[in-house]
């Protein structure tokens, strides 16, 4: 198989191409980066895209839908795939968003949106994201490559290992346990982890009992 990326340089929002082979089929993943790279893996590898896959809907990953319909006159779904040699399983992954799916190719990869990204997960509700990562995401292979809506791959291995989130869930980890205040809310930090736009991102829990996760932008201390 042969994948391409493309990231946003302020979105830091990836767009990826996967072929089967040279001369072959391919598929868009999401659309909201530039798509030059891409667009010039199809010339330059004789490629023949049949379908855009969609992890979310939000802006950042669906930008350049339109262009890649016009130009190639794919299909898009967030369902599942058979074109050419690809056989792409769609997995129901909800809590950044409601429609959030992650795109499995055999055993080798999967496109994860903004569920699972290199040490750490999506914003939302921290049961719904518990839920995609540990039930569905976790019970993968380890040896498949995580490709994420955002910044740079990792394997689920990995993430296993070494994700704050996760660690925490599978409970090898304390909660973080200190004070802060989220939209003008009192709250408690569970879990804090690095996140991809270099700001962080953590699980907090209400007074109410209700927990989230949220960017670290959002939090006071």
């Amino acid at each position: 198989m042969l994948v391409e990326r493309s990231m946003h340089p302020s979105w830091l929002s990836n767009a990826y191409l996967l072929a089967d082979e040279p001369g072959g089929t391919a598929v868009f993943v999401d659309s909201g980066a530039p798509l030059d790279l891409l667009i010039a893996a199809v010339e330059r590898e004789q490629l023949a895209p049949t379908h855009l896959l969609v992890t979310h809907g939000h802006a950042d990953h669906v930008a350049g839908n339109d262009e890649l319909v016009r130009r190639f006159g794919v299909e898009v779904t967030t369902g599942p795939v058979e074109t050419g040699g690809l056989r792409i399983e769609s997995l129901a992954t909800p809590g950044h968003s409601d429609d959030g799916v992650s795109f499995l190719v055999g055993s080798e990869l999967c496109f994860t949106g903004d569920t699972l990204f290199r040490d750490s997960v999506g914003g939302g509700p921290a049961n719904e994201m518990r839920r995609s990562v540990m039930e569905v995401l976790m019970a993968l292979p380890h040896e498949v490559r995580v490709l994420p809506g955002h910044t740079d791959e990792t394997t689920i291995g990995r993430e296993w290992e070494e994700n704050p989130f996760v660690r925490f869930w599978r409970g090898l980890e304390r909660e973080d346990g200190r004070r802060c205040r989220v939209h003008g809310e009192d709250a408690t930090v569970v879990v804090w982890s690095p996140d991809y736009d270099g700001k962080g991102k953590a699980l907090v829990r209400f007074v109410d009992g209700d927990e989230a996760i949220v960017g670290a932008s959002r939090i006071e201390f």
